[in-house]
């Protein structure tokens, strides 16, 4: 598998740590957090895109996602197209996004919500030139929501780039088996995300060598497969949670030996 890791954990380092950390510890994709606090952000010019995808590309690293915070359910309006225009600089893989519904609006698979509805019309309308990659997450934290969301887009926008990433950490809490997961959400899959949680203490995010997240399951299940495999260390969320200069060596003795590439 191709391994990668999110900037969310190292918030607010420079690129020349990220790169160290990635080629220093094996890994070679990343998802790169887009905040006017990272060296990530729609605010970059030309010029900056250009060098920061050449710096990555010369450093041997592949972009997995531009990790916005588009909701695309959202009432308010969202910088769709200015992610998926910087993903495109960039050369990413897709621009990662939330559905962002109202709480308790998407019970029923057969009646969308208003905000699916809005969500029809933003992605009838943004450019299609890189992916839009719906994480399973807030109010479509299960593969059963988002699989039914996107065989939606099938069915109304013939032609629609929205593509599923799967933090699978996320909807196995939510009490879906990997398979059943990975079964509902293969048609349109382009991401893996993966971490360590504790179940005992309400899913917690926590070091590698002290959850209990199946991650043997996980490899079982996407054995065969070339997804990509991405380390979403929350550290920018969870403070108390290890480095990633600790945690990514780790991260193969956790996955086990001969897993990735």
């Amino acid at each position: 598998m191709r391994l990668g890791f999110a900037t969310l954990g190292c918030p607010g380092a420079p690129l020349d740590q990220v790169i160290e950390l990635a080629q220093g510890n094996g890994f070679t994709g990343l998802e790169l957090r887009t905040a006017p606090d990272e060296f990530t952000s729609t605010a970059l010019t030309a010029v900056e895109r250009r060098e920061l995808r050449t710096r990555i590309e010369d450093a041997g690293l592949e972009i997995f996602a531009i990790s916005s915070y588009v909701k695309l359910c959202a009432v308010e309006e969202q910088p769709l197209a200015a992610h998926l225009e910087l993903a495109a600089d960039l050369g990413a893989r897709g621009v990662r996004v939330f559905p962002g519904d109202d709480p308790g609006t998407t019970d029923s698979p057969d009646t969308p919500s208003a905000g699916e509805i809005r969500a029809l019309d933003r992605v009838t309308t943004a450019p299609r030139d890189v992916p839009i990659l719906l994480e399973t997450h807030d109010s479509h934290s299960t593969a059963r929501q988002v699989a039914a969301f996107l065989a939606l887009l099938d069915s109304d926008v013939p032609g629609h780039n929205v593509r599923a990433l799967w933090d699978s950490s996320h909807t196995w809490s939510h009490g879906e088996t990997l398979t059943e997961a990975f079964n509902l959400l293969q048609p349109w899959l382009e991401l893996v995300q993966f971490k360590q949680t504790d179940s005992q203490d309400n899913y917690r995010p926590v070091a590698i060598d002290t959850g209990d997240f199946p991650i043997q399951d996980l490899l079982r299940t996407l054995d065969g497969t070339d997804y990509p495999l991405s380390l979403e260390w929350e550290l920018k969320w969870h403070p108390e949670l290890p480095p990633l200069s600790e945690t990514l060596p780790a991260v193969h003795a956790w996955l086990g030996a001969g897993a990735v590439r």
